[in-house]
């Protein structure tokens, strides 16, 4: 709509007789001479905007609104969806006494409309002197629109020049996601730019002349925000949390506090959530936040984490969601927001993501940590959301001082993430399936209060044996003793390649060390066997020492030997077993 209609049109509202409440206000952006047209319009506005409404203004013309609002509303209003380009640039506010009667949405009446009802409203012709007519007993006649004059390129040039340079960079963003435009956005309509203007216009039908009129920029950035269609993003202010933040809540709405985290859950079939992140704090409880969101489900473990003094940025992706998480520390608060999305929409994502970036901004007060949380404490949950649990976990033990690691080959077998305490990257290094025995490496050079030493001396059938071992999945942060004794030199079927225990284990002591009451290594518990042959609980195997240590020469590797030493106190036997003794964990 060029600025000559415009000027039209609010004529057209000075002059009009008022029908619409005195305190109601609309955003005026369109104005069409047909009501055939002007339907086709609102239509066009109300799939990707909400509040649209149309009117006739008199004279033969009719109006697209958006509203009502306040006055300070309308402001806000206006000035995002410039921004956004989702309206045109010329739209204004209304003064809304002017608007006659109301066409959109059908049945519709707007606030303090003087006469008629609903159905008299969208029953009887809007301006009897504009609209065709149909005499009794004779067919309707088609009377032809007319057809609006579009800018020559001169006058588009002319109105061009009048765009600021946030306006342009939006065209050349709207171009590039287009298909048209693969340079800079720097608000600089140079032959780049002007060509992708051209290939779009040959697209669309249009002259190609590498100018926009008004109408085309319209469409081009109709066509651009298409893609956030349901999304009804809103600039929400939450007090409580001190921010405020355009946020998508046609598919997540407030769900509850859970310090730091005000939730916003999702409220359809995407399965999209939005945290705003606040609370009290300095460097340390922001580097500790930062290590605490890595351990919830919705950040994901592949992506990039970048950590700075007054602030930090997680991303991840797996196959089923992508994360964004940005945080800031100013003036003793710690705030920012995560959105997680699913995968495989990367579009509307990114487009969400941007909206939400530009507008967050901080305001007064932070969300304080409640007396009572809102969701029951669970050793699974951090502040209403789900800890990342490992698909299985078992035990290991360190043979260097480098901090390599003997565990059991089951246990770390198709595991798209392999950790040393939660905490440490690790590699198979080697493996045999026939003992069960595998070899880690850690990705970090580790520093272990205790390393294996194996026992060379054959023990004796009978003896007091212990595994050192996390029964219970890393629940206990430390490893526990579990006391049995040496039954066999091999299985129950003449195995001549393990050990038969009597000691009652459970799943997570598997990989760990089998000792002597001296504390020297005997071998590497077993997990047992989960096939349809049922074994007592006491019964349970392990690797024998000498077929692990010829594993570590073939990996390059050299492990400690010892004859064996005297038994030492429980205690001593626990604080030994426990340096060497670690944690490890399989992840998806």
């Amino acid at each position: 709509m060029t600025r000559l209609v415009m000027a039209l049109l609010a004529a057209v509202f000075l002059t009009a007789r008022t029908a619409v409440a005195q305190d109601a206000t609309y955003i005026q952006i369109e104005a069409q001479p047909s009501l055939t047209r002007a339907e086709d319009r609102v239509r066009d506005y109300a799939s990707y905007l909400r509040d649209v409404n149309g009117f006739s203004l008199g004279g033969g013309w009719y109006g697209i609104a958006i509203g009502p609002y306040d006055r300070a509303e309308a402001e806000a209003r206006l000035r995002q969806l410039r921004a956004e380009g989702q309206i045109p640039r010329d739209s204004f506010i209304a003064d809304n006494s002017n608007l006659r009667r109301q066409f959109w949405p059908v049945g519709a009446s707007a606030p303090g409309m003087q006469s008629g009802t609903a159905s008299e409203i969208t029953q009887m012709p809007l301006d009897p002197a504009t609209e065709p007519r149909t005499e009794p007993g004779t067919a309707a006649q088609t009377i032809a629109e007319p057809v609006l004059r579009d800018e020559t390129p001169r006058e588009a040039a002319a109105i061009e020049a009048q765009l600021d340079r946030t306006e342009r960079e939006q065209l050349q963003v709207a171009l590039r996601w287009a298909g048209y435009y693969d340079a800079a956005i720097d608000g600089a309509f140079g032959r780049g730019t002007r060509n992708s203007m051209a290939g779009w216009q040959q697209s669309q039908g249009y002259e190609p002349t590498g100018i926009l009129t008004s109408r085309q920029r319209a469409e081009l950035l109709r066509q651009y925000n298409a893609v956030l269609e349901g999304m009804d993003l809103q600039l929400v202010t939450e007090t409580r949390a001190g921010i405020a933040m355009q946020i998508p809540m046609g598919v997540v709405a407030f769900d509850r506090y859970d310090s730091p985290f005000a939730h916003y859950a999702p409220t359809g079939d995407l399965p999209v959530q939005v945290l705003l992140i606040s609370q009290p704090g300095d460097q340390a409880t922001l580097f500790g936040l930062y290590e605490i969101m890595q351990t919830l489900e919705i950040v994901p473990l592949t992506g990039e984490r970048e950590r700075r003094s007054t602030g930090f940025t997680l991303t991840g992706a797996n196959g089923k969601i992508v994360s964004h998480t940005e945080v800031q520390l100013e003036g003793g608060q710690i705030k920012g927001f995560t959105l997680v999305w699913p995968a495989n929409d990367e579009e509307r994502r990114s487009r969400v993501l941007d909206a939400m970036q530009a507008s967050f901004q901080t305001l007064p007060g932070v969300l304080e940590r409640d007396a009572a949380p809102e969701t029951e404490p669970s050793v699974d949950l951090m502040a209403g959301l789900q800890i990342r649990r490992p698909r299985l976990t078992a035990s290991g033990f360190y043979i260097d001082g480098a901090g390599t690691v003997v565990t059991a080959r089951d246990a770390v077998a198709d595991c798209g993430r392999i950790t040393l305490e939660d905490r440490y990257d690790a590699r198979v290094l080697a493996e045999d399936a026939t003992t069960g025995v595998a070899i880690l490496r850690a990705q970090t050079t580790l520093a272990p209060q205790s390393v294996a030493a194996f026992r060379d001396a054959l023990p004796r059938l009978q003896s007091e044996v212990a595994v050192s071992g996390y029964s219970f999945g890393g629940v206990l942060n430390a490893p526990t003793l579990t006391f049995g004794t040496l039954e066999d030199m091999r299985g129950l079927s003449g195995e001549e390649n393990r050990k038969r225990l009597a000691l009652a284990s459970l799943p997570g002591d598997a990989g760990g060390p089998v000792l002597d009451t001296g504390g020297a290594v005997l071998g590497m518990l077993l997990p047992r066997d989960s096939g349809s042959r049922q074994l007592p609980e006491d019964v349970s195997f392990a690797a024998k020492s000498e077929d692990i240590q010829a594993l570590l020469g073939r990996a390059g590797l050299r492990a400690t030997a010892t004859q064996g030493q005297a038994a030492m106190a429980p205690e001593d036997l626990t604080t030994v077993a426990a340096g060497m003794t670690v944690l490890v964990s399989c992840w998806e």
